[in-house]
């Protein structure tokens, strides 16, 4: 069973959107799939709701509680939606959760400092420092030949931890929230330069690098 989280403790970060983007990816593959959602605000279970029938099979679990409902042994892939606001013994206790995380990043100063404190903090994280977890970062809503943009390349080069690709700002993520499913499972005209763009981290998953 592999078990990816998708982290960061600035709220608005797109946690959610990149989450059941990865869930609908693994389901669009027909794998057994489960999306834990670990916020209280349910965000990735509410878009789970809007899923309609024919879709690859996603079971969904509210994991905000203590005492949630475990994945069953035949899981392929976990894709756990983390909370925000969450640093010390709380980020500690989550990463002791997952083997794999992945750090979205907005392209904003605001964002970008928070990501830089998060980074450092979670560099000091016991598995994560030992190698017992792999994490990654994804710019996440960039619009390219903006002034913005080459802040975000210049600050992710300074980060030095891997930069796996850039999510554009796209109306195709808006539709998918709206309809509970992926952008792999929308018209591939519709969808090929998010599809080319979410490559880099299909391959990163699924290599060694982010593994144990």
């Amino acid at each position: 069973m592999r078990t990816i989280m998708v982290l960061n403790p600035k709220g608005g970060s797109g946690k959610s959107t990149i989450s059941t983007n990865l869930a609908a990816y693994y389901a669009s593959q027909n794998a057994n799939v489960v999306l834990a959602d670990l916020d209280p605000q349910q965000s990735a279970l509410a878009w789970l709701e809007a899923r309609g029938a024919g879709r690859g099979l996603i079971k969904g679990i509210d994991a905000s509680k203590s005492g949630a409902a475990r994945p069953a042994r035949n899981t392929d892939v976990v894709v756990m939606d983390a909370p925000a606001a969450v640093h010390g013994k709380d980020l500690t206790a989550l990463v002791r959760r997952a083997e794999t995380f992945i750090v979205p990043v907005l392209p904003s100063p605001i964002d970008m400092r928070a990501a830089a404190n998060f980074v450092a903090e979670l560099r000091k994280n016991a598995k994560v420092s030992k190698k017992q977890a792999k994490f990654a970062v994804v710019a996440n809503r960039v619009r390219e030949h903006t002034k913005i943009y080459g802040e975000l390349e210049a600050f992710l080069k300074k980060l030095k931890v891997p930069v796996l690709t850039h999510l554009r700002d796209s109306m195709n993520y808006v539709r998918c929230a709206e309809r509970g499913i992926g952008v792999h499972e929308l018209a591939p005209y519709a969808s090929a330069v998010d599809r080319e763009q979410w490559k880099p981290i299909v391959t990163w998953i699924k290599s060694k690098r982010s593994q144990a």
